[in-house]
C-alpha cells in the first residue's frame, strides 16, 4: 500500500472515524490514477479564494465534516461560483448554515472544487463481502440504478476482459454505445476507473465500502471525472 494511503487510513482511525473525509477520498482516487476535478481544502476565507482561482471557475464549495452525511440538507453546498467575491459569500454562508442547522458538527474546512461539465452519470463502487472478499460494482446513474437496480458485480481483482463483460452486462449498455443521436461514451476511460477501484479494494484491505457517485462519463476521447467519492473503513 502507498505510504500516503496508509497515512490517510491511520489518521482517520486515530480520530475515531470510519469514514474518510471528502478530500481524503479524492486524494485516494488520485493516488490510484483515477480522474478527479481539481480541488483543495480551505481552512479560511482567503485560502478558499486562492484555491478557487487555482482550480478555476465555476467552482463548488462544500463543507467538510465527519458528522454531516447529507451536506445539502444543512446548506453545506454552494454551486456555480464564478468570482472571488462569490467565493467569500459562499464560504461565510456555509459556515453560518452549518452553525445553525448542525451546531454540534466538527468542521474540518471547506472543500473547493472545480465544477464539472454535466453529462452521462455512472456509478462505480466496491464492497468487502465476508465470503467473496473485495467485490466491484458498476451501473448507470439516475433512474437506471435508483429505480431499475441495473448494476453488475465482479469479484476483484479484475482483468480488462472482466471489466468489459460487466459493462456490457447492464441493461442500459446501449446508452454507452450511443443511443438516439447521443454520442458513444469514453469506454476506455470507464475501464480505467473500474480497474482502479478493483486495485484499491484489493490493496487497501481496511476499506469496507467505496462509492464513486457520480462519475461523469464524457463522449469518446473526452474522458471521465469522479465528482464525489465516499470511503468507509472496516
Amino acid at each position: 500500500m502507498d505510504r500516503e494511503v496508509r497515512h490517510v487510513v491511520e489518521q482517520a482511525r486515530a480520530e475515531g472515524r470510519r469514514k474518510l473525509l471528502e478530500h481524503e477520498a479524492l486524494r485516494l482516487c488520485e493516488l490510484y490514477g483515477l480522474p478527479v476535478p481539481s480541488y483543495g481544502l480551505a481552512k479560511s476565507e482567503e485560502e478558499a479564494v486562492e484555491l478557487a482561482e487555482r482550480v478555476g471557475f465555476p467552482a463548488v464549495l462544500k463543507v467538510v465534516s465527519p458528522d454531516i452525511s447529507h451536506k445539502s440538507d444543512v446548506g453545506g453546498v454552494v454551486l456555480g461560483i464564478r468570482s472571488a467575491e462569490e467565493v467569500r459569500g459562499a464560504y461565510k454562508k456555509i459556515l453560518e448554515n452549518v452553525s445553525v442547522r448542525a451546531p454540534d458538527s466538527r468542521v474540518y474546512g471547506i472543500l473547493v472544487q472545480r465544477m464539472v461539465r454535466p453529462d452521462l452519470e455512472v456509478i462505480v463502487g466496491g464492497i468487502r463481502d465476508p465470503v467473496f472478499g473485495p467485490v466491484v460494482m458498476f451501473g448507470l446513474g439516475g433512474i437506471f440504478v435508483e429505480v431499475l437496480k441495473d448494476v453488475s458485480f465482479r469479484v476483484a481483482p479484475l482483468s480488462e476482459v472482466d471489466v468489459d463483460d460487466m459493462v456490457r452486462e447492464v441493461r442500459g449498455y446501449r446508452v454507452l454505445e450511443g443511443f438516439r443521436g447521443s454520442s458513444p461514451r469514453d469506454l476506455n476511460a470507464l475501464r480505467k476507473v473500474i480497474l482502479g477501484v478493483s486495485r484499491i479494494m484489493v490493496e487497501v484491505e481496511e476499506i469496507a465500502e467505496l462509492d464513486l457517485n457520480p462519475v461523469i462519463l464524457y463522449p469518446k476521447g473526452e474522458g471521465a471525472l469522479i465528482v464525489d467519492a465516499r470511503v468507509i473503513l472496516g
